[in-house]
């Protein structure tokens, strides 16, 4: 998954980040990928199915009466939540596993009906992994069938950039080497 400049922050991050400035002020000298190992593989797998299992879907508007409210999900009796609130959570918990904040990041999407979503891409040297509520398995991310557009930044926790789109990146290698590049 390539990625250009920044972009705009998403509405509903911008709010989290209000509330929990600490997470949204992580930076890295790095933005190197985890290096996967089984054990690191199976606590993803783990985490993804635990939390899938664990939150019922829920609208922001069910919960909050307004769109766009990024939260964790209550830590007490049922947990409810939409896409994000499965993303925080996934992401928290291998966090607290040892990950390295810059190989966890929030990355939103849009699905074939066009509807936005947020998915967790995990960066590791075997590729970027999708962590997503609506799949319960751990899949490369150009294995989705979604259109990626904006992540989180791996160098800055409350910082966001554009994702590279296939197409754009085939119309670039096109051109160099119409060039002779």
């Amino acid at each position: 998954m390539q990625t250009e400049g920044r972009t705009t922050q998403p509405v509903g991050h911008y709010d989290f980040c209000k509330q929990y400035k600490k997470e949204c002020s992580q930076t890295s000298r790095t933005e190197a990928p985890l290096q996967l190992t089984k054990d690191l593989w199976a606590k993803i797998i783990q985490v993804n199915a635990q939390v899938n299992t664990a939150i019922l879907p829920r609208t922001d508007m069910e919960m909050w009466g307004k769109e766009e409210v990024w939260s964790y999900p209550t830590q007490s009796g049922i947990q409810y939540g939409d896409c994000e609130d499965y993303v925080l959570l996934k992401r928290r918990m291998l966090i607290n596993a040892g990950f390295p904040v810059n190989t966890l990041l929030i990355t939103v999407v849009r699905q074939q009906n066009g509807e936005g979503h947020a998915v967790l891409t995990v960066r590791t040297d075997r590729g970027d992994f999708i962590l997503d509520n609506l799949e319960d398995s751990v899949k490369i991310w150009n294995q989705t069938s979604y259109t990626y557009l904006k992540r989180q930044s791996a160098r800055h926790s409350g910082q966001w950039v554009d994702i590279r789109h296939a197409p754009e990146l085939l119309i670039s290698s096109i051109a160099t080497s119409a060039l002779g590049n």
